[in-house]
């Protein structure tokens, strides 16, 4: 199987999306096909290997879905990471910019153990300013970011330069 290929051709590009001048990339496709979706959840498992992370982050709300198998494969925790006001607890938050807007995230203050090895897990690498916040998240609650592995890596946008020296792995990159 070419996952990579097959990836591709279940990814539905959605012009003017949620913003003028915003090509957004619909993953919804690729959820829907049950051979290409483990083909991800099995593809990140395999490039980090099991034993090697304690907790999955997942970022709302695509990467939520992807993250949560990802965890159960690697027998591993889940830890959300979810938008300003959305978690019950005591969070530590962290805004940064998105290609089209601003926004904030949160995470609870205490979602990791000392020394716990992480992955974020999220659809799409755009501008890097998520992901970016997703590693201060993590690092402030104490975790050690083992890498970040995404479904999508929209290159043009260089988001990769905003993580400085954390291990990006993207299953597609445009």
């Amino acid at each position: 199987m070419d996952l990579d290929k097959l990836i591709q051709e279940r990814i539905r590009d959605v012009d003017d999306y949620p913003k003028p001048g915003v090509l957004f990339k619909d993953i919804t496709p690729l959820l829907a096909d049950h051979v290409a979706f483990a083909g991800v959840v099995d593809a990140i498992v395999n490039h980090h290997g099991r034993g090697t992370i304690d907790k999955i982050v997942g970022i709302e709300a695509r990467g939520f879905i992807i993250a949560a198998p990802v965890a159960y494969h690697f027998g591993a925790g889940f830890v959300p990471v979810r938008k300003k006001g959305k978690l019950p607890s005591r969070t530590h938050e962290e805004t940064y910019d998105l290609e089209y807007g601003t926004e904030t995230i949160e995470m609870h203050v205490d979602a990791f153990g000392p020394g716990d090895r992480v992955l974020i897990v999220d659809d799409v690498l755009a501008t890097g300013g998520t992901a970016r916040a997703a590693v201060d998240l993590v690092r402030r609650g104490g975790g050690e970011v083992a890498g970040i592995s995404v479904l999508i890596e929209l290159s043009f946008l260089q988001g990769r330069q905003r993580l400085g020296n954390v291990d990006v792995h993207s299953l597609v990159t445009v």
